[in-house]
This record gives structure tokens, C-alpha cells and sequence, in this order.
């Protein structure tokens, strides 16, 4: 993993901790990897992929940095605080989808000064292609990262996160975090192969792309990268999307309150709610032994919780 260029953005490791009244509740041993406290923003698990990828930007000279995502995309928010640190330009190319209005993200958007554009469409091709046009129009090179940072590069920086998890000293028999673009989910499912070969990782589909396909093709690509050789894990997926991308569900919401209930912890409506709801259901059906130890990944994104319109839903 030395061999890659990487930029120091986050306070790594994050920490881990025992949730000990959800622990008592769901009648297993919960704890939680906090990443949303890297330190940059409200944090999150974008800020790891970011090390390899603005490395990778500036190592190849590029200055100008665009990414994606829908409106609230917190993975956009934080390309925008970490290109900034780094001195690098950006500009958001989002889909005109979901909360565009200055809330949750986008304040944070608006306080960084980075210039946001919307395009209406569901086609990221169409987004790619605007972001090629911008280009073109102020006539400057740009370093296109995919939504999420999900790529084979970014994917590194869930390894990484697993050999933390790894050198913590407790042994995990299950490993929970989100799947929304594909990247995160499959680093931590090779990282934990690499790093805890004994240790099931299940990822919580938060939105409906073909993840089966998406995220065995990362992990390939990503060990491909590595040059490492191993075999290609099959992801344990659990569909916990509801009624859509980004769209708050029944299930989420009871996680957020339990979270915030009975550990003081926010998570959020699109990503580590519904993620957390699928751990929440697998206790509940009797899949986590009293003795086991399961480990959530807290993958940030708690500024898109503020966006949300509370008095309409319901707990």
C-alpha cells in the first residue's frame, strides 16, 4: 500500500468504541468505527478515498478537480473541503436531484465558496459529459473523480481502514457498513479479507444499481491495482434502499432515533441510517450471536440529516 501516492487529509485512525445500551437492546456486542470523526467537515468515509485520489491529481499536475452526486451528496461536500486544503480549484457538477436548496451540504457548499452546478438529468454519462464542456469552456485540464470516489484508487482507502480495524486488538466476527456507490463496500470487503480473513463484512444497499455486478468489479480492479493475489470475495448485499436513493425510509428513520436514543450518535437519512437499519434487522432475526462482536462503519454524512423536512415524517 506504500507504493501509492497518498495525501494526509483525515486524523487516522478514527476511533472504535463499544455501543453498550444498542449492545444490551439488540442482544449482541455492537460497536462502532467512527469515521465520521476523520476531521475534515462533518466527516465521513469519502475523506480516505480522497487521499489516494487528490494525490493522484496533484501528482499528474492537474489543478482543477470535479466530481458528482445529487444535490445533498456528501462525498461532493467533502472533495469540495479537501480540494480546497490542498489548494486545488473545484467545482460540484451535480444532479439537479433531491434538496438543491441552500441546506444540509449545500450550505456547506455555499460557506466554502466552491461553485455548484446542476444539471437536470439521471444520466451520470450526461453529468461526465457536462463536466467535459465546462472544461472545454474555461479551457483548463480536469481530473474527473466518479460519484462517490468509487473507483479502484479510491476503493484503497477502505483497505486501509480495515488494517486499522485489524491492529484495534478486538476480534470482530461481523463487519456492517453502507454500500451507496460501490467503492467503500468493496475496500472493506478486501481489506477485511486481507487484513481478517474470519471476519463477515455485510453491506447495506442504500441505493438500487446493480451492486452484485458494481462492487465484485471494484474489488477486482482494486487487487488488480495492488498487484496482490487473491480471490474475489462474494459480497453478502442486503437491500435496505426503500423507497429510494436518498429518500428517507421507515426502517432508517427507527435507526437514527435508536442511535440517537440510546447512544447520543447522529447518523443520516440516506447512507449510515439505512446501513445501520440492516444490522438492526439481521439482530432482530437472530443472526448475531450474544458473544459476537459487530463492528458498524459509521461512513459519515450527517450534514444531508439537516436538509430533511422532520415535521412531515414520522419516528
Amino acid at each position: 500500500m506504500n507504493t501509492f501516492a497518498k495525501e494526509s487529509l483525515g486524523i487516522f485512525p478514527t476511533p472504535i468504541h463499544r455501543l453498550p445500551n444498542l449492545s444490551r437492546e439488540l442482544g449482541t456486542n455492537v460497536w462502532i468505527k467512527r469515521d465520521d470523526l476523520c476531521g475534515v467537515a462533518l466527516g465521513g468515509n469519502k475523506v480516505r478515498k480522497l487521499e489516494y485520489l487528490l494525490a493522484d491529481a496533484k501528482a499528474k499536475g492537474y489543478d482543477l478537480v470535479m466530481t458528482t452526486g445529487q444535490a445533498q451528496s456528501n462525498h461532493a461536500m467533502l472533495t469540495a473541503a479537501c480540494a480546497r486544503r490542498m489548494g486545488l480549484d473545484c467545482i460540484l457538477v451535480l444532479k439537479e436531484r433531491g434538496i438543491t436548496e441552500r441546506k444540509g451540504n449545500q450550505i456547506l457548499n455555499y460557506l466554502m465558496g466552491v461553485e455548484v452546478r446542476f444539471v437536470d438529468t439521471d444520466s451520470y454519462d450526461e453529468v461526465y459529459k457536462e463536466m467535459d464542456r465546462i472544461a472545454e469552456e474555461l479551457g483548463r485540464k480536469v481530473y474527473k473523480i466518479p460519484c462517490g470516489g468509487s473507483n479502484a484508487l479510491g476503493s484503497l482507502g477502505y483497505v486501509d481502514c480495515m488494517k486499522e480495524v485489524s491492529e484495534f486488538g478486538q476480534k470482530f466476527e461481523h463487519i456492517v457498513c453502507a454500500c451507496g456507490s460501490g467503492g467503500t463496500a468493496a475496500g472493506t470487503i478486501l481489506g477485511a479479507k486481507m487484513y481478517m480473513p474470519e471476519t463477515h463484512v455485510m453491506c447495506s444497499m442504500v441505493d438500487s444499481d446493480p451492486f452484485d455486478v458494481i462492487v465484485p468489479e471494484l474489488m477486482k480492479e482494486a487487487v488488480e491495482l495492488m498487484g496482490v493475489d487473491m480471490e474475489i470475495p462474494v459480497p453478502d448485499l442486503v437491500d435496505m434502499c426503500g423507497p429510494g436513493y436518498s429518500i428517507p425510509s421507515e426502517a432508517g428513520n427507527e435507526a437514527i432515533a435508536m442511535m440517537m436514543k440510546l447512544e447520543g450518535i447522529l447518523l443520516d437519512t440516506c447512507y449510515t441510517g439505512k446501513a445501520f437499519a440492516g444490522l438492526i434487522q439481521r439482530a432482530r432475526a437472530g443472526e448475531y450471536k450474544p458473544e459476537d462482536n459487530v463492528l458498524f462503519v459509521h461512513s459519515g454524512g450527517a450534514g444531508g440529516l439537516f436538509a430533511q423536512d422532520w415535521e412531515n415524517m414520522s419516528l
